[in-house]
């Protein structure tokens, strides 16, 4: 099974991209979505550790949101709480998918939460600044505080760049972008198959 790690700032468009590989996804941030929604222990340690913000379940992006706007100190409190959930449910998905040729990691902290393996694919996707402020704005949670609290928390992207083994430019149409990674995942298997 080859692993194809995503990575990229926020806003590059890691999930459209990983999306169009057309294999198993593993979604970090689907993930930590249902785990606020359905996890009641994850609640109960949230609001344990942070009672000023934390009040109802399930867990409501408003308030993290707060907590985050409000002390930078509550994303790390959060991560600690959140990622081992997400470590274990990403070992899960891969013990699932292990008969997949190509499973996708679409985790925006993959380098920072050593989540990769030596011999995974790192895969950057970078796109404009104006494009990448357009799909924020889009999105129904966008917070301009709490964006530059996750963007600290992201190693930062020129080292991510550097380790990667392709890099993906995502400024074109969705369909020349669709026949880029078809042409990248099968460069991928050639490469594997032939190693």
């Amino acid at each position: 099974m080859i692993r194809v790690g995503i990575m990229g700032g926020i806003g590059s468009g890691k999930t459209f991209v990983s999306k169009l590989f057309n294999c198993p996804i593993f979604n970090a941030d689907k993930q930590v979505d249902f785990i606020y929604r359905y996890n009641k222990k994850c609640f109960r340690d949230l609001r344990k550790k942070l009672p000023i913000y934390i009040k109802s379940f399930p867990i409501k992006k408003s308030e993290l949101i707060n907590a985050i706007s409000s002390n930078k100190q509550s994303l790390k409190i959060i991560s600690s709480i959140v990622h081992p959930i997400v470590r274990r449910n990403m070992k899960k998905f891969l013990k699932e998918k292990k008969s997949s040729k190509i499973v996708v990691l679409d985790i925006p902290l993959l380098i920072e939460n050593k989540l990769f393996k030596k011999d995974d694919v790192l895969v950057f996707v970078y796109s404009n600044k104006s494009k990448i402020l357009n799909r924020l704005k889009k999105r129904k949670n966008y917070n301009k505080k709490v964006l530059q609290n996750l963007n600290q928390n992201q190693l930062g992207l020129l080292r991510k760049k550097k380790l990667a083994n392709y890099i993906v430019d995502n400024n074109f149409t969705p369909s020349i972008m669709k026949k880029k990674i078809k042409i990248l995942k099968k460069k991928i298997l050639y490469e594997r198959n032939c190693s």
